[in-house]
């Protein structure tokens, strides 16, 4: 194959990604002002995945949203440059098309703003500013002919804007649905789950209210409800200095303080989730609701990774916000969180229904097909 029909063959991949519309998901969301194109799709790819873009020339956004990985790290919080750590767990990229703000807390309103915060925060890529990812941007002599082709920019016009434009188009192509749980709802095939992922599902919409949050529609399911919950997570750390902890955090903020990099490097003030955007107090301690979608490939779980397997967060919403039955509990919790008094077979059975929302072409990259 040569260089050329490789490229084409790459385009047509990247144009029939754009376009598909796997079982159990609606159309992905374009915003007008940067449609999708083959081209752009491929050189977000490139940008995803190029690790000059980092202070230790070693971090991508591919290194905390591994493709082999179901787009996570499989880290309790992610490791940035020279292995420094923040604050919070790396998300699966997978469906983000979907979601209506980014990062734990919604500071960003879409992909395109999202993108742009990594290589700056200095426990992620640990630049000083967009500067020096654009200087090799511009050396780079594909780059500049990719730029040129995709945004009619010559080099010296290349902006941060354009970067995060191509990298979003990307991710926009990153769904993933056709799971066994959608072939069983949507497309009626009895055979798809088995008897306890069928009885995990009815725990599912039923007793353990999960639908509640992770949402089930008619036609399609996202299994989030692009809200933010306190559901106990992270109280502990801050118990009792919740809000002094929100009136440092104002302070700071006021002071201008960047809130991207606050809350990646300060631990308690990283408990304070959505309150950190909006300010408002009822919100102390609310974080989004993650897509349920390959949930079984993307441990450890929670805004801080702290829960490592599924069948500690099935405990953990059981006994109603806490770890354990004794733990107190957060003042601030959201008023759907109680306890469920599911039976030890009905865990087991919920457990059982989460794997079912495992896309196979995910599994089979992360090594798991036929499991």
């Amino acid at each position: 194959m040569t260089g050329r029909t490789a490229l084409a063959a790459l385009l047509l991949a990247a144009s029939v990604a754009a376009t598909a519309q796997p079982l159990g998901l609606p159309p992905v969301p374009v915003p007008a002002g940067n449609p999708q194109t083959p081209a752009k799709i491929a050189l977000g790819d490139k940008l995803f995945h190029d690790a000059r873009f980092s202070a230790d020339g070693k971090v991508s956004c591919s290194t905390c949203h591994d493709k082999s990985k179901a787009f996570t790290d499989r880290l309790k919080v992610s490791k940035g440059f020279n292995n420094l750590t923040g604050t919070r767990n790396a998300p699966t990229v997978l469906n983000a098309a979907y979601m209506k703000t980014l990062f734990w807390d919604g500071r960003e309103p879409d992909l395109e703003g999202q993108s742009k915060q990594p290589f700056i925060n200095p426990v992620e890529g640990g630049l000083p500013d967009h500067s020096p990812l654009l200087a090799v941007i511009r050396k780079d002599p594909a780059y500049v002919k990719a730029f040129r082709a995709v945004f009619g920019v010559e080099p010296g016009a290349i902006t941060i804007d354009h970067v995060a434009r191509a990298i979003a188009s990307f991710e926009r192509t990153l769904v993933s649905g056709d799971s066994a749980f959608d072939r069983y709802y949507f497309a009626g095939d009895r055979k798809a789950l088995t008897a306890a992922q069928v009885r995990g599902l009815e725990v599912f919409v039923g007793q353990g209210r999960c639908v509640s949050c992770h949402r089930i529609e008619q036609t399609q399911a996202l299994f989030m409800d692009n809200r933010f919950h306190n559901i106990g997570i992270g109280f502990k750390r801050i118990r009792g200095k919740e809000l002094e902890t929100a009136r440092a955090f104002l302070r700071a903020k006021q002071a201008g303080a960047d809130v991207d990099k606050t809350v990646l490097t300060k631990q308690n003030m990283s408990e304070l989730g959505r309150f950190a955007v909006t300010e408002n107090l009822t919100q102390v301690g609310a974080f989004k609701t993650p897509t349920l979608r390959n949930v079984e490939l993307t441990a450890p779980y929670m805004h801080d990774g702290s829960l490592a397997t599924l069948e500690d967060v099935v405990d953990f919403y059981n006994n109603g916000g806490r770890e354990k039955e004794t733990d107190p509990l957060s003042p601030f919790l959201s008023g759907g969180i109680r306890p469920l008094d599911l039976s030890d077979d009905q865990k087991k059975d919920l457990v059982a229904f989460l794997k079912a929302l495992t896309s196979p072409d995910v599994a089979r990259v992360a090594g798991l097909a036929g499991k």
